[in-house]
């Protein structure tokens, strides 16, 4: 590659190379000359004159009454750049808050399998801090009774933090709850859903018990508050007995 070509890569516009690259051979020199020796316009000189300036590559002095330029030393483009590192660096938090913000804003997580549906209970353990209350709509004892080992763990560890949970079930005998934390509401035996949809912090968490469950966690606030004001309305219908 040629020097020009390098030089480009760094940034460094085809103006700013010829003038810079004429300095370095003829030392300090008025614009016209360098104009000159570049064969660019003059406008053109004086444009690619100042930039270089701004970029530390050039330097003028007032010689008897005339302005001139020289060329800053090559190593000074190692300044230059270890200047845009250092500024680089300082950009680079403000634009991971951004793409954190927009993770948040918009994670979808997918799972499948039994251990897909560990993860989705584990999550609602850890994003449930001791008070918190989550929502769960549509469960038909799947839990209990195909994972009847990671069930009792779950509801066990549940209740030593406190979360509390309100629960949305058919009237179909055997669906009744035990736990000292939960509370249950009823809807008629015919309104059923194989989806098990859990509503936690800023979190939604749907689980499809078919042969093979799968799993999804939804992080998006504005999603799970649509969520909570229909199980709200749901539970505010919904029967307190079976």
């Amino acid at each position: 590659m040629t020097l020009e070509g390098q030089l480009r890569m760094l940034d460094f516009t085809d103006n700013e190379i010829k003038v810079y690259l004429v300095l370095l051979k003829i030392g300090t020199a008025q614009a016209g000359r360098i104009a000159k020796e570049c064969v660019l316009e003059r406008t053109s000189t004086y444009n690619a004159l100042k930039r270089l300036q701004e970029k530390g590559m050039v330097s003028s002095v007032i010689e008897a009454n005339t302005q001139v330029f020289a060329a800053a030393s090559p190593e000074k483009i190692l300044d230059v750049f270890k200047e845009k590192e250092e500024r680089a660096k300082l950009l680079i938090p403000q634009l991971e808050q951004l793409k954190t913000a927009k993770t948040e804003k918009e994670t979808i997580l997918k799972f499948r399998g039994y251990a897909g549906v560990k993860t989705v209970l584990n999550d609602i353990l850890k994003t449930c801090k001791s008070g918190d209350e989550y929502l769960i709509l549509g469960p038909e004892r799947q839990l209990s009774e195909r994972m009847p080992t990671f069930a009792r763990i779950f509801v066990a560890q549940k209740d030593k933090k406190r979360i509390r949970a309100r629960i949305i079930l058919r009237q179909i005998a055997g669906n009744n709850v035990m736990s000292k934390y939960t509370e249950a509401r009823y809807v008629p035996q015919e309104v059923f859903s194989p989806t098990v949809t859990s509503i936690y912090g800023d979190k939604i968490a749907l689980i499809v018990w078919s042969e093979t469950p799968e799993a999804i966690i939804i992080d998006n606030a504005d999603t799970a508050k649509t969520y909570r004001t229909y199980f709200e309305f749901i539970w505010k219908h919904a029967k307190k007995s079976l």
